[in-house]
C-alpha cells in the first residue's frame, strides 16, 4: 500500500503538470512569418514573454537575406556582411560580443561611402594602370564637394529628383567642378560605390532623402566568421517550420488564420509579418481581408535595390594587400569593385559586387558565366590573375524567397513611408529592415523592427488577455561585453 506522503506527492506533481498544460493552452499565441533576422528577433522575444510562437519560413533555413555559405571550407556571406555601426549602441553588439565574434573594421565614422572610407584601396583603369592615390584622394574630395552642392540643389527645388539630375544641375553651375579624363572615371567609381550602398543606379535614387538615414558611430565592421552564428543564437529552443511557404493571411478579431502552400492552416491570437518588401510587391501573400489602402501604397512606392556578390576562392593571394580593388570607366555601370576578403579573414577570397541594373543583368547569367564575368574584370585589372578555384554567386533579385536586397527611397515618394509599413494592421504587426525609419537596408534595422514589433503585439494581445504574469516577461541579464575589433 502506498503511503500518504507519496500520493500527496503524486497529487501534487499532477496539479503541477495540468497547470502548466493549462497554461500552456490558455497562453497568447502568434505566427511569425519570415525566419530573417527581424522574424527570428520577434519570435525570440515573444517566446521570452510566454507567448506559444511558431515561426514559418518558406526557405529550407533561417536567415533570409543573411547567408553563411561554408561550402569554401570557411565562411563566406553571401548576404548581408556588415555590423554597421560598430559600438554599444548598436543592439546587435551585446549578442555579438557575448558569442566572441571577431569583426574587421573597414571604415571610421567619417565615411562618405559608408562601408568604407577608402583608407586601404587599388584602384586601376581598364588597361591594368593603377591610378595614383593621390589623384583618388583629390577627386573624392572633389566628390564630396559635388554632394554639398546638391544640397543647395535640393533645397532650392520643392520637387524631388534623382542623384544624377542633381549632379547634373551641380555641373552647368559650376564647371569648375566637372573633371574629364582619367579623373571623370575615378569620379564614376565613386558614383558607382554610392550605387552599391543603395543597391541602384543613380537615376533612381532620391535627393530629398537619399542622406536621411541615420548612421550609428563606430565605422563599419565585417563579420569575419558570418552572421550565421548570430542567427542561430537567436533561434535557439523555437519552434520553426521550414519549407513552408505563406499563401493566404486571414485576420478577424478573434486571431489570424495563416495557410501555407501546401493547404494546412496555423491559427493564432497574431501574426508577425516579417517577410521581404520585394515578396510584398509581388503579392504572393494574399490578405483577407485586404490591407489598408496607405498599406498597400507604402508597399507599392518603396523601392527595393539588388547588389549581388560573386566570390572567388583562388589558391593563392595575388592582388595587392588592400580592402578595395576598383576598376574605374567611363560610366558607373563599366565601373566595378572587389572586396578582399584576405585582408579581414586571412582566405584568399575576393568578392566582386555589382548593384543595380548590373546585378540585373549578371543575375540573368548562369553561375558560371557570372563567375566568369567577374574574373573577367579581374585580369582586366591584374592580367596575371590565376582562376579562381571555387566560386559562388548569389541571385536575391530574382530569388522568389527575397525579390530584391534591400529597401531604398524612390525619387519623388516620402520617406515617412518605412513607418507608414511597420504600422500594425488590427491584429497583424510588420517587420523587417523596410520598416526601419532610421536604419533601414541593415541587420542591426531588421532585427530592432523585430523587436518592435513583438512589443508592440505583446500589449496588444495582453489588453485582450488581460494577463498578469505576461506583462514582465523575464528576459535573460543584459551582460555588457566589449566587441572584438581588428585594423590591420
Amino acid at each position: 500500500m502506498e503511503s500518504p506522503d507519496k500520493s500527496k506527492r503524486q497529487l501534487k506533481r499532477a496539479s503541477c503538470s495540468s497547470n502548466a498544460e493549462r497554461r500552456q493552452a490558455c497562453s497568447p499565441s502568434v505566427i511569425v512569418i519570415g525566419g530573417g533576422f527581424a522574424g527570428i528577433a520577434a519570435a525570440r522575444a515573444l517566446y521570452d514573454a510566454s507567448f506559444r510562437v511558431v515561426l514559418l519560413e518558406s526557405r529550407d533555413r533561417i536567415g533570409g537575406r543573411v547567408c553563411t555559405d561554408y561550402s569554401f571550407g570557411f565562411p563566406i556571406d553571401m548576404g548581408a556582411s556588415w555590423l554597421h555601426g560598430v559600438c554599444k549602441e548598436n543592439p546587435l553588439a551585446p549578442i555579438i560580443g557575448r558569442l566572441g565574434l571577431p569583426l574587421y573594421r573597414t571604415s571610421g565614422d567619417n565615411s562618405v561611402l559608408y562601408d568604407h572610407d577608402l583608407e586601404s584601396y587599388a584602384l586601376f583603369d581598364t588597361n591594368g594602370n593603377q591610378v595614383p592615390q593621390d589623384l583618388v584622394t583629390k577627386v573624392g574630395q572633389a566628390f564630396e564637394n559635388i554632394l554639398v552642392e546638391t544640397n543647395k540643389v535640393r533645397q532650392e527645388h520643392s520637387e524631388d529628383m534623382s542623384i544624377l539630375r542633381a549632379f547634373d544641375i551641380v555641373f552647368e553651375r559650376r564647371p569648375d567642378l566637372r573633371l574629364e579624363g582619367l579623373s571623370y572615371k575615378v569620379l564614376q567609381w565613386y558614383l558607382c560605390r554610392m550605387e552599391g550602398w543603395f543597391a541602384a543606379d543613380a537615376d533612381s535614387i532620391s535627393l530629398r532623402s537619399w542622406d536621411q538615414e541615420e548612421l550609428l558611430p563606430g565605422g563599419h565592421g565585417l563579420m569575419v566568421r558570418g552572421y550565421r552564428p548570430v542567427i542561430n543564437t537567436l533561434a535557439k529552443g523555437l519552434d520553426i517550420r521550414l519549407n513552408h511557404r505563406v499563401t493566404q493571411i486571414a485576420r478577424s478579431y478573434n486571431g489570424v488564420k495563416v495557410t501555407v502552400e501546401d493547404g494546412r492552416t496555423f491559427v493564432a491570437d497574431a501574426a508577425v509579418i516579417a517577410v521581404p518588401l520585394g515578396v510584398l510587391k509581388a503579392k504572393g501573400i494574399k490578405f483577407e481581408p485586404k490591407l489598408p489602402d496607405w498599406k498597400e501604397d507604402a508597399i507599392a512606392d518603396l523601392g527595393v535595390g539588388i547588389e549581388n556578390k560573386i566570390a572567388l576562392h583562388f589558391d593563392k593571394v595575388f592582388w595587392p594587400n588592400v580592402e578595395f580593388l576598383g576598376v574605374v570607366a567611363s560610366t558607373s555601370y563599366e565601373c566595378s569593385y572587389f572586396l578582399n576578403l584576405h585582408k579581414a579573414t586571412g582566405h584568399p577570397v575576393l568578392v566582386y559586387m555589382p548593384a543595380g541594373q548590373l546585378a540585373q543583368d549578371t543575375e540573368k547569367m548562369s553561375d558560371e558565366a557570372a563567375a566568369s564575368f567577374a574574373f573577367m574584370q579581374l585580369k582586366n585589372i591584374i592580367p596575371d590573375a590565376s582562376e579562381p578555384i571555387q566560386y559562388l554567386v548569389s541571385h536575391w533579385g530574382t530569388d522568389t524567397n527575397s525579390l530584391g536586397s534591400y529597401t531604398y527611397d524612390l525619387v519623388g515618394k516620402p520617406h515617412d513611408l518605412y513607418e507608414r509599413l511597420r504600422i500594425p494592421v488590427d491584429n497583424l504587426f510588420f517587420a523587417g529592415e523596410a520598416t526601419s525609419v532610421n536604419y533601414p537596408g541593415s541587420v542591426h534595422g531588421a532585427y530592432s523592427t523585430g523587436l518592435m514589433a513583438a512589443e508592440d503585439c505583446r500589449m496588444r494581445v495582453l489588453e485582450r488577455y488581460g494577463e498578469f504574469d505576461l506583462l514582465n516577461p523575464t528576459m535573460g541579464e543584459d551582460v555588457s561585453v566589449p566587441l572584438l575589433i581588428s585594423r590591420i
